[in-house]
């Protein structure tokens, strides 16, 4: 009996033509397993977007399926048989209208990547990850996560049939370690920072012969992360927010929306106008803003990093420049904000608008009202913020009432509470 379901998407063609070193400009051919370039930087996709502009129409999109693969043109997997899918959505962009006037501010977006397989926005770039991996016959994959990204790598293999192996710090959530296993990876909690499990996997590569898929050491998550920045300008009619808020460890996605404006330039389809992009940090945590404020091109190393939003915990992130160079070419700018002022955002946008951001989608929301009070983002100016995962992975304080059946219920007590 034939299957309900076409699972053999179109052929279409594709445009890459190599890859190259981010820092030095070399060139190395595409279609190969490799990591960093030889300079120990990542390296970048490119594309033939001459050919692009000429063969692909926006009007293609009309008649293809709401979901980041609908992008094939400018993304570098040849076979649709090497796809993977697990339900792939073009995650809602929600206007925050209480908050708002609230703030006195312009409009304030809220894209929710926790509608996404596995909850969050890494989905997007572990699903471009695996589908290269799986098309260039990878057996086994290895990456250190602070959680999320580590149960995008599990469930994306499991669906590929590829043997993964996952490294967490030992302070990951405890839903993302479960969540992780659950899925079917070997998955580890080391005593250490994601950094340090970064070197674990580094150190392992040769004796266990998998394929490192920590953040920018291949180059093919940058390419799921970029589709962001192509949804959010098709479902904003082409064109884009005055300013974006990113919530910023390793920095993919931020970098990857760089990328994908640029593209989205060079084959006609938005002018010369870019959102300033703001990368925002926690204060426990926030190399990226120390290099950006002292005229950096290259962060230092965090000590001792901490705070609540665990997905922006990163001391050292090895495209700290692609994260730096993005935000000073756009205007933007980096900022912290304190774990007191995410928890604060995180209640008051659920209460207010009725979205459960993550930790680190409160980190945003807190960044926005600090910045609207210093004035480096005005009033008139559209914002986006990014929620990158389902506000359910984390933990929510408790404002719950009891009651006591055996005795009468006084409703005035219920309505003051």
């Amino acid at each position: 009996m034939p299957s309900l379901l076409n699972e053999n998407p179109e052929e279409v063609s594709t445009f890459v033509t190599h890859l190259e070193c981010s820092y030095t400009g070399k060139q190395y051919p595409a279609d190969q397993l490799i990591g960093l370039s030889e300079a120990g930087k990542p390296l970048l996709v490119r594309y033939d977007l001459e050919a692009v502009r000429r063969e692909f129409s926006k009007d293609y999109l009309k008649k293809r399926v709401g979901e980041f693969w609908r992008y094939r043109e400018l993304l570098p997997v040849r076979q649709a048989k090497n796809i993977v899918r697990l339900g792939e959505v073009m995650t809602p962009i929600l206007l925050a209208k209480t908050l708002q006037k609230d703030y006195g501010c312009g409009e304030i977006l809220i894209k929710d990547e926790g509608r996404l397989p596995t909850g969050s926005f890494k989905a997007r770039g572990i699903a471009l990850a695996v589908a290269m991996a799986k098309e260039l016959g990878v057996k086994r994959m290895a990456m250190p996560t602070n959680g999320n990204a580590g149960a995008a790598l599990a469930a994306y293999c499991n669906a590929a049939n590829i043997e993964t192996f996952v490294f967490c710090p030992e302070d990951t959530p405890k839903i993302n370690v479960k969540e992780i296993a659950f899925f079917g990876a070997k998955t580890f909690l080391a005593n250490g920072f994601i950094t340090d499990c970064g070197k674990l996997v580094g150190a392992g590569k040769e004796t266990m012969g998998w394929f490192d898929t920590s953040t920018l050491k291949e180059p093919y998550r940058i390419e799921g992360k970029k589709t962001m920045g192509l949804e959010l300008a098709e479902q904003l009619d082409w064109r884009l927010p005055d300013v974006i808020l990113y919530p910023t460890g390793g920095g993919t996605g931020l970098i990857g929306m760089w990328k994908a404006f640029n593209e989205l330039e060079a084959i006609g389809w938005i002018g010369s106008e870019r959102p300033r992009m703001v990368a925002v940090q926690a204060e426990g945590c926030a190399p990226i803003v120390k290099a950006f404020e002292e005229g950096n091109r290259h962060a230092e190393p965090w000590e001792d990093a901490h705070t609540i939003a665990s997905g922006i915990r990163v001391p050292a992130a090895v495209g700290d420049f692609l994260i730096l160079d993005a935000v000073r070419e756009s205007g933007g700018f980096a900022c912290a904000v304190s774990d007191d002022a995410i928890n604060v955002s995180h209640k008051e946008c659920a209460e207010k608008e009725g979205i459960l951001l993550c930790p680190e989608g409160a980190a945003t929301l807190a960044a926005l009202k600090q910045e609207l009070s210093s004035g480096r983002i005005k009033n008139h100016e559209s914002v986006m913020l990014f929620n990158c995962a389902t506000g359910l992975k984390y933990p929510m304080e408790s404002s719950h009432h009891k009651i006591d059946l055996t005795r009468e219920i006084n409703f005035e007590w219920v309505r003051d509470c």
